[in-house]
């Protein structure tokens, strides 16, 4: 006979918290609202950032007073504004009459003007009942400039001035757009060869004749002016000087014959205002009409000016062009400092954890490496500045740099460069690597140890082979976590290496390729030095979007590099999830 056990009741006086139900419902609503939160940043920076290089319409926007402006509509807002009226019978007079303010909305608009040497300004706010009416002009030209920032205008005629005459190839906004799509990449392609020759092959010469002067120096310091070392020093320091003459010569030959095809030609725009204005065809970056302009044409457009600011240099104080500098020094940095925080982080967590005898020490060890992980991010900064660069580079100069010291009172390492900057922010993200390993190694059963032990493997060899294989996921989920704050930390980098504009990358073809203690650029200061330091905020806004989407695409690369990494390792070491 069996027995059936009766049913509880739930009580009509119990509460949800008694059962959890309440606690399942917050936790899923805070986690809900992070995923929002995280997704919502994200996808504004993604729309924000991407869009950015999309070629918009140009608008000819007429103002009642006659004026008439072109230029991009980036902006709509609705604002109050307060209007008094008179109130009272104007036969009293005066005294019988009172003002009141009433406040209405009123919608504006945002432009993008450009001709900022025209004008002094790159945007500017008009109010709905400012304007008259607005068309989209079919021959509306928008010019991204070396120099001045963007242009706005109707192409008149393309001219090619010399010592005596103005020749007119093409006149008509037709023909002289279709001569200027045919004329300006070979201009473009002079001037880049003239700038390669400026940057790369006189650069070249340069550091030969700066190498021979430093063994001039250096001979100096170590045998005297009189040894014979020293005279053939000198002697060769003349040798390389007369060829680097002759060499130089040649070079101003090449890009005086580049310049003097490019001398001369134009582009001549008529502004929505009426004035004129001749550009210089290889002034020009590019130019397009937008409102001509097919979704095919358009995406070329986009594509150009991305390709653009992926592989360029900056200009117009880092408001234009591209950021490849910065790119670099962004990388460069982040797989420097993860090459050397990976293993000192791993060997400390390895001696804690596997060596290390329970104790106060130990334990004031391991608060001491939590506690650093709370200490601000200048604070490292002041300490990479102090130590690396005033102490132990300084040191490195005096040993192995003196005649650069002698001789330009220029320190190398003593100063801010890639090294000390990855060295740096090592030490910031260290304790994270350190908790992340301890804690893969903690997650490691005895039984494993053990059960080497027993088969005769030491100490050592099992935490190679049994220990560490398995905790290489753990280990590699600290080192991600840590190429991540990395990357976007900004106020150490302000005093150990990182420069508002450094063109000349930290490589070069001379042994050792890589040279750790040049200045670099980064992303991350990029943006503060772009949206804060800029004379036009406003001008600078999208660009600031763009190269936030940029470094945010860059850390979710290296992560999703190190995450398939990791994955491999647990996939090969680890057979269950701890």
């Amino acid at each position: 006979m069996s027995f059936e056990r009766p049913r509880r009741l739930r009580s009509a006086y119990s509460s949800l918290a008694a059962h959890g139900e309440s606690w399942v419902w917050l936790t899923g609503g805070a986690l809900a609202m992070a995923i929002a939160m995280i997704t919502g940043l994200l996808l504004f920076i993604v729309v924000r950032g991407a869009s950015t290089f999309w070629p918009m319409p140009l608008e000819q926007v007429e103002l009642v007073d006659g004026r008439q402006v072109l230029g991009e509509i980036t902006g709509r807002e609705e604002v109050d504004q307060h209007v008094e009226e008179v109130q009272g019978e104007p036969s009293v007079g005066a005294a019988g009459q009172r003002a009141a303010t009433e406040t209405i909305r009123m919608g504006r608009r945002l432009v993008r003007t450009a001709n900022f040497e025209m004008t002094g300004n790159h945007y500017e706010w008009f109010d709905e009942s400012q304007i008259a009416r607005t068309s989209l002009p079919e021959w509306a030209t928008a010019v991204e400039r070396l120099e001045g920032g963007r242009f706005h205008g109707f192409p008149l005629r393309l001219v090619h001035t010399t010592e005596n005459r103005i020749e007119v190839v093409a006149q008509g906004p037709e023909k002289t757009w279709q001569a200027y799509e045919q004329l300006h990449p070979a201009a473009r392609r002079r001037f880049r060869q003239a700038m390669h020759i400026d940057k790369h092959e006189r650069g070249v010469l340069q550091r030969q004749l700066r190498a021979a002067r430093l063994a001039v120096v250096q001979a100096d310091l170590d045998r005297g002016r009189k040894s014979p070392v020293y005279v053939a020093a000198v002697e060769a320091e003349a040798e390389i000087a007369g060829r680097m003459q002759k060499q130089s010569a040649i070079l101003d030959g090449q890009t005086a014959r580049l310049r003097e095809q490019n001398a001369g030609w134009g582009v001549e725009f008529e502004t929505a205002s009426g004035e004129k204005r001749t550009l210089p065809l290889d002034a020009i970056v590019r130019g397009w009409q937008p409102n001509r302009l097919s979704t095919i044409g358009k995406l070329g457009v986009y594509f150009s000016r991305w390709a653009e600011f992926l592989w360029d240099d900056p200009r117009e104080a880092n408001s234009a062009g591209g950021v490849f500098p910065a790119i670099w020094g962004t990388v460069a940095m982040t797989l420097i400092m993860a090459m050397f925080v990976a293993p000192f982080g791993v060997l400390a967590a390895l001696y804690l954890r596997e060596y290390a005898s329970a104790g106060f020490l130990t334990t004031a060890v391991r608060i001491a490496i939590n506690n650093l992980a709370g200490v601000p991010s200048i604070v490292y900064g002041a300490f990479g500045l102090g130590f690396f660069c005033y102490v132990l580079g300084a040191g490195i100069d005096e040993i192995f740099f003196q005649p650069s010291l002698v001789a330009d009172n220029q320190p190398t390492f003593g100063t801010g460069g890639l090294l000390w900057a990855s060295l740096t922010l090592a030490l910031l993200t260290l304790p994270v690597v350190i908790v992340a390993t301890e804690e893969a190694l903690s997650a490691v059963p005895n039984s494993m140890r053990e059960g080497s032990y027993a088969c005769g493997a030491g100490k050592w060899q099992t935490i190679r082979r049994i220990v560490l294989p398995r905790a290489l996921p753990g280990i590699m989920t600290g080192l991600i976590l840590a190429m991540a704050r990395g990357a976007g930390e900004v106020a150490p980098l302000m005093l150990v290496g990182v420069k508002k504009l450094a063109v000349d990358l930290p490589i070069d073809g001379t042994f050792p390729f890589v040279h750790p203690e040049r200045e670099f650029m980064h992303l991350a200061y990029l943006i503060y030095d772009v949206g804060f330091q800029s004379p036009n905020s406003q001008a600078a806004q999208p660009m600031v979007f763009t190269i936030t989407f940029l470094l945010v695409m860059i850390i979710a690369l290296l992560n999703v590099t190190a995450i398939w990494a990791r994955s491999r390792l647990k996939r090969r070491y680890v057979s269950q999830q701890f």
